[in-house]
């Protein structure tokens, strides 16, 4: 379902008509109807919002922070005129996008269709430079980890070696290996038996921090970080 706000009732009925003619549902507001409801609507209606279309209305500066906080679904801005100053002021307030009217509802779908790939993407890549473990959140673009949001400061080795663990999490892996993706294999000036110090000083702070130890090892065998723990 789309969801159009504007002031005139020709506005909205003429979208929702539209609409209609291509099999998609949608309903018109005015901006004091729409105040109300996406205040007190339940999550579950909100849910089902595909995209919010904002038309021409007094508030319509104000909109988009009011819909942002109940609903992550596109915002499209409608301008009737053309106004740098207007789709600044409209992207600066929080729009996804600015288009300007008239507009083919086709090509509103297909805008609607383009933010919610970026949105995708964005959050695919955010997986992919964190990992959630339980309480430890491992950041791979060099930040520190957190520890129930809070920021543990590591120094560069232990960090390189955490991340490193948990990218390998479930399997063990041995002191050489960690050494070699931490240090190189050209590195002929550093002992291996620096990667068993940095783990030491790993564990314990992993250790206060977490309550218990994530980090298994195992002589001979090497290391395993664990998804839980006993």
């Amino acid at each position: 379902m789309l969801v159009i706000i504007d002031e005139r009732e020709i506005v909205t009925s003429g979208y929702v008509s539209r609409f209609a003619s291509e099999g998609i549902s949608s309903t018109g507001f005015n901006p004091a109807e729409f105040g109300e409801w996406v205040q007190s609507a339940a999550d579950t209606d909100l849910f089902a919002v595909e995209a919010f279309l904002l038309g021409d209305c007094q508030e319509r500066q104000g909109f988009p922070k009011i819909i942002r906080e109940r609903s992550p679904a596109p915002l499209i801005a409608l301008n009737d005129t053309a106004s740098l100053e207007q789709t600044l002021s409209l992207f600066a307030a929080g729009a996804d996008d600015v288009v300007r009217k008239p507009v083919h509802v086709r090509e509103i779908l297909a805008r609607v269709s383009a933010i919610k790939r970026r949105q995708e993407e964005r959050k695919e890549e955010e997986r992919r430079e964190s990992t959630l473990i339980g309480d430890l959140r491992v950041f791979f673009d060099g930040r520190d980890p957190e520890v129930r949001g809070a920021s543990l400061q590591l120094p560069r080795r232990e960090r390189r070696i955490l991340e490193y663990l948990v990218n390998n999490r479930g399997r063990r892996v041995s002191k050489t290996q960690i050494f070699n993706s931490i240090y190189g294999i050209f590195d002929e000036n550093i002992e291996e038996n620096v990667v068993e110090s940095h783990i030491s000083k790993l564990r314990k702070k992993l250790r206060r921090q977490l309550g218990y130890d994530p980090i298994n090892s195992v002589r001979y065998l090497g290391y395993c970080f664990n998804d839980t723990h006993a």
